[in-house]
């Protein structure tokens, strides 16, 4: 069989699993050091605790963050017959990254773009999913192959974008909600992260990077804004324990945060906009708790 034609087999294995998914969640952003994974983790984490069925797949094969935020760095994938086994956070998440199949957390991942891709399709098809309501996929910063392969490969897949509020993380917003558009992807959101914190002394409002990035540019872009997530030490101390703050501390406000985002995904009581798809087209199964 030719490459094109090995390509076109595994493209389709993966539409046929993930047309048997729920919604198919991309959390992307478009440079480094937003809390793009934290967010990953932390909205993955509230869905299960809202009772549906989530599995995590981490394609940020070069730096993945995964398994330290959720305790599970050092934990390998094993074999369940021809299938990988997804490790289980908890009764309701199951997770799949690179930095659970490599020999040594410290192990570099040396891959050109077509090798990404596919793995990528490999760990859908390979992996042992089961019945999912929500797939989370965290992918690296940027618009490069391992976001393109996603949505490429996965029909129905929604785009949440993270960002912080300073200008110079919202201007990489606006390329990333084109890559979504130019791709035919729905923008389901921009989650602004790092919005402020509560000063310990006074309890008022400090804002570190500025004020309203986020919302701003959904204005700008017709795109919804899904919410806010504060600075909270406590949430940097709880992902370095790998214990998320939404089930760690979920009285916090980082934490009830997230709560609220996940509720406004799952519920689809978002903003208007004419990138936020009004159903599904009858090419999913509905959402399910």
């Amino acid at each position: 069989m030719s490459d094109q034609g090995r390509y076109e087999q595994q493209l389709q294995a993966v539409r046929e699993v993930t047309d048997r998914m729920g919604r198919i969640l991309l959390v992307m952003s478009g440079k480094g050091g937003v809390g793009k994974s934290s967010v990953a983790v932390n909205l993955a984490v509230s869905l299960a605790e809202e009772g549906h069925r989530v599995g995590l797949l981490d394609v940020d094969f070069h730096g993945p963050s995964v398994p330290r935020l959720l305790g599970l760095t050092g934990r390998r994938v094993v074999m369940g017959g021809d299938k990988m086994v997804p490790i289980r956070y908890s009764k309701r998440l199951k997770v799949l990254s690179m930095g659970n199949c490599v020999e040594s957390a410290d192990d570099a991942v040396v891959w050109r773009g077509p090798m990404k891709g596919a793995v990528i399709r490999q760990f859908v098809t390979d992996g042992a999913w089961g019945e999912l309501d929500f797939l989370v996929v965290d992918s690296p910063p940027g618009t490069g192959d391992e976001p393109m392969s996603v949505l490429q490969s996965m029909r129905g897949a929604l785009a949440i974008i993270v960002t912080t509020p300073q200008q110079l993380s919202v201007d990489d917003v606006r390329r990333s909600i084109s890559f979504c558009r130019i791709l035919d992807t729905p923008v389901l959101g921009v989650i602004e992260n790092m919005s402020g914190m509560a000063c310990p002394h006074c309890g008022a409002n400090i804002d570190l990077f500025g004020r309203g990035g986020g919302e701003q540019i959904c204005k700008e872009m017709n795109v919804p804004f899904l919410g806010s997530i504060p600075i909270d030490p406590d949430l940097v101390a709880a992902g370095d324990a790998g214990h998320p703050i939404t089930g760690a501390a979920p009285a916090s406000a980082a934490a009830r945060a997230f709560a609220d985002i996940a509720r406004r995904i799952e519920t689809g009581a978002l903003p208007d906009s004419e990138e936020t798809p009004a159903s599904n087209g009858g090419k999913r199964k509905k959402v399910t708790t």
